[in-house]
Order: structure tokens, then C-alpha cells, then sequence
């Protein structure tokens, strides 16, 4: 009789590939973020915490926030 094992979602998909923002500062460790792209999400996390929590959110959501930082809405 064939033996049945659950798995976890972990074990089905790989490890997300995140990337690193184009303005982060590298030489002074500020503004640090990192983005990988999920199924239907994108995580977004601390670059200089990278076991640390992550912020997960709609693609949807994501691409509507980077559209307004575009257009200088969110400009301080």
C-alpha cells in the first residue's frame, strides 16, 4: 500500500529570488529594501534583515504603489 505525506507549501516552490532597489545605499546601509516576486504576491523586506520578516502584499497592490511613486506622488 502506497504511503501518503503531506508537504508544505515550502517544499513545493523554490525559495524566492529577491532583488535589491536600485536606490538603496549601499556604501552607508540606509534605505535598504529588497522585493521578490511570489505566485500572486511580492514580499518585500529589509535588505540589511534578511531572516527578518517581510511584508507581503497583491501584485496588483504592488504595481499601483510603484506607479504612483513614479508619477513623484509620494515624494517627500
Amino acid at each position: 500500500m502506497p504511503t501518503t505525506r503531506h508537504i508544505t507549501a515550502r517544499e513545493v516552490t523554490d525559495e524566492p529570488v529577491w532583488f535589491k532597489s536600485s536606490y538603496s545605499d549601499d556604501k552607508n546601509g540606509v534605505h535598504c529594501v529588497s522585493v521578490a516576486a511570489l505566485a500572486a504576491n511580492v514580499a518585500v523586506r529589509d535588505s540589511k534583515q534578511q531572516n527578518g520578516r517581510a511584508f507581503i502584499t497583491p501584485s496588483a497592490a504592488w504595481s499601483c504603489f510603484i506607479r504612483e511613486v513614479k508619477t513623484g506622488r509620494w515624494a517627500s
